[in-house]
């Protein structure tokens, strides 16, 4: 008696219809990592080659590149550049949570006179070019004497400035149910007592989203930085990579490569971790019935 199993038509459609989607994304990846390992096979490439050799894979592979570019010049390496990146990074992650967080929970769970027309203004900022406060800023922070300090960069977080994570976190928590809220009170909770113990918990996924997008949106900033930190020992990642190209023409592009590469490393490793903590966030905070 025969065991086969016949494939029906249906069965060869639906097998062609995923072979080409596969096929699809893959195609659609290629193209959007081609940059990346472009960038990568750069790195290890001579600075005639460079020039001369276009494709992905270099044909002799020049470690110094990572050597060279790693001693930075002028005497500063590029673990300083590192470390000022990533202590202006941390800070404004902290600070946007912190303040964003706190403004958002005055805004969607509070009653206050004039609660809709500061919500109307906050978001209204939204529409105002950053290109167009660096002048008022710049002399604001120029009359405090915090130029070519970190300062600059950090305080307008701290004050809650960011007005799409404010939004971001409204909207969140306008979606968390009045009635843990109402529940909370019973139990003699505070306002202060409601939002540290109920609305904090729950706001977690939205605060792991600040914190992806504010690090990785400070790292690779250039103007700011550029404009604030003058002296070469306080200069961050992204200005420090234009460091090596000067305006004598005198270039070094395969070191300038080479620190692009490692410059991706921690967005990366940022993104990566707290994606984890972020679908852990959605999975264990939500709210069952």
């Amino acid at each position: 008696m025969s065991t086969e199993t016949a494939v029906l038509p249906g069965d060869r459609v639906s097998a062609g219809t995923n072979l080409a989607r596969w096929a699809a994304l893959l195609a659609i990846m290629a193209v959007v990592l081609y940059p990346l390992a472009w960038l990568l096979g750069t790195s290890l490439k001579s600075p005639t080659e460079i020039l001369s050799n276009l494709s992905v894979l270099p044909r002799n592979v020049t470690w110094s590149n990572y050597s060279d570019g790693w001693n930075g010049f002028t005497g500063v390496t590029f673990a300083t550049f590192f470390t000022n990146s990533a202590l202006i990074a941390g800070a404004t992650v902290l600070a946007n949570m912190v303040s964003c967080c706190v403004a958002a929970y005055a805004f969607a769970r509070l009653k206050f006179v004039g609660r809709g027309l500061y919500f109307a203004i906050m978001i209204s900022t939204l529409l105002l070019p950053h290109h167009v406060l660096m002048v008022p800023q710049f002399i604001i922070f120029k009359d405090f004497d915090m130029i070519n300090t970190p300062w600059p960069l950090i305080l307008p977080k701290i004050l809650a400035t960011e007005a799409f994570f404010v939004f971001l976190m409204v909207q969140f928590m306008r979606g968390i149910p009045r009635e843990l809220d109402e529940a909370a009170k019973m139990d003699g909770c505070s306002p202060y007592g409601i939002f540290w113990h109920v609305i904090l918990p729950l706001t977690r996924p939205a605060l792991v989203t600040t914190a992806i997008f504010s690090f990785i949106w400070t790292w690779n900033d250039f103007l700011p930085q550029l404009i604030y930190l003058n002296d070469l020992d306080d200069r961050t990642v992204p200005v420090a990579l234009r460091g090596f190209l000067d305006s004598s023409g005198q270039s070094d592009i395969g070191p300038m490569f080479a620190m692009s590469v490692l410059s991706l490393l921690p967005v990366f490793i940022f993104f990566v971790a707290f994606q984890r903590m972020l679908v852990q966030g959605i999975n264990t905070s939500g709210l069952k019935g």
